[in-house]
């Protein structure tokens, strides 16, 4: 297999984009990403996406990003893994070019949801649950991470508030990025005083959605040589499964796939925990914050809060988070977010990030999820 480096990205600001259609919010993000690389074609298209289907009425996206980029009779399929879409077709674009079958390939990400009823949007994200065992009964998938936070709070003794610190630093890293959609500032009292959405989740524990799109284009690590600009390779990328239905679960307290993938991640790039200088994680609830440090090795069981607590967590910090303010509050279109999460941490490996730089940034990690935890892809990118 080949080593994999990223030459070329690209992302559109989120927010909701009334002007542009999925078609063109993806052309968008594959045409930055191809100037960046100065590269005008690829040998293939992998497109990030989870509702495309049923909110634009819109499949077969490979073909029509393809299309409209310019990059007619090119490879390209759409990759569907519910809300790690995104970081599903990345991990395609870099199996293919690893192999050695192909030599250069775009993965974007994209995501048109406001256009759509509130309604409509909650029941597609629930295709994402188990649609006999959950989704029937009525429960919504903020109702799901709700329960397993409750049963977290009562498992380990954890008020509502000290999960505020989790939603704070990403408004507050999200204040310096032009691309996030709640630029917003908030402080404890903000958190406390929140509408309740399903207990305890309030809406500043939840991601807002958003329309955006985003993308990288992948070649072999052997083809580059260093001119000044910093190859950012792809050193660990891994995915793993668990049940849909939270039930099924053997402790729905720990996310299984996010250990599995951590743990192949870290031992295909031959680093660990303490090595890792940001960590852009899937913080679509801030339940999810909390147990994706515990399952990576980041903090112990049931101490994942802790982490946030004592400032770990911020720019400055120990284990630096949502750096760009994450899903909380650059907002999580759910197809594209795995992408963005990479996008953001090559402009960290870059000290392309302004404001939001992490100070000698070389090894970072991202993972996105899907579902409620059934889909976990880990990437650990390294600058060379």
């Amino acid at each position: 297999m080949r080593e994999v480096a990223i030459v070329g990205i690209g992302m559109t600001p989120v927010d909701e984009h009334w002007d542009k259609s999925i078609r063109e919010l993806a052309a968008e993000a594959v045409l930055l990403a191809l100037e960046d690389a100065q590269r005008e074609s690829v040998d293939a298209l992998f497109v990030g996406n989870m509702l495309s289907g049923l909110i634009s009425q819109q499949e077969n996206l490979g073909a029509l990003v393809a299309d409209w980029t310019g990059l007619r009779y090119t490879e390209a399929i759409k990759v569907e893994a519910a809300c790690s879409s995104g970081a599903a077709a990345v991990r395609q674009a870099l199996i293919a070019v690893a192999s050695g079958y192909i030599d250069s390939a775009i993965a974007v990400g994209v995501e048109k949801m406001t256009e759509a009823r509130g309604s409509e949007v909650t029941a597609a994200l629930a295709t994402a649950a188990d649609a006999d065992y959950e989704v029937a009964h009525g429960v919504s998938f903020v109702a799901l991470n709700a329960l397993i936070m409750q049963r977290y709070m009562h498992e380990y003794g954890w008020q509502h508030a000290h999960f505020a610190p989790f939603s704070i630093n990403a408004h507050a890293n999200a204040l310096t990025n032009p691309y996030a959609r709640l630029r917003e500032k908030i402080d404890e009292q903000d958190y406390a005083k929140a509408k309740m959405i399903a207990y305890p989740i309030n809406l500043l524990d939840a991601s807002p959605i958003g329309d955006g799109a985003a993308a990288v284009l992948l070649v072999p690590r052997e083809t580059l040589r260093k001119n000044g600009k910093p190859i950012i390779k792809i050193a660990g990328s891994a995915a793993a499964t668990d049940s849909i239905a939270i039930h099924d679960r053997k402790d729905p307290l720990w996310l299984r796939a996010a250990e599995i993938s951590a743990k192949k991640a870290f031992s295909q790039a031959g680093v660990g925990p303490k090595e890792i200088d940001f960590f852009e994680l899937h913080d679509a609830f801030s339940i999810m914050s909390a147990l994706s440090l515990e399952a990576c090795g980041f903090a112990q069981r049931g101490q994942g809060p802790r982490l946030a607590l004592e400032g770990q967590i911020t720019l400055k910090g120990k284990l630096p988070i949502t750096t760009m303010g994450g899903l909380k509050a650059r907002g999580h279109p759910v197809g594209a977010t795995g992408v963005y999460q990479i996008v953001e941490a090559v402009l960290q490996l870059r000290g392309a990030a302004g404001e939001n730089q992490v100070p000698d940034a070389k090894i970072g990690m991202t993972q996105n999820i899907g579902g409620s935890g059934s889909n976990i892809i880990t990437h650990i990118l390294v600058r060379e």
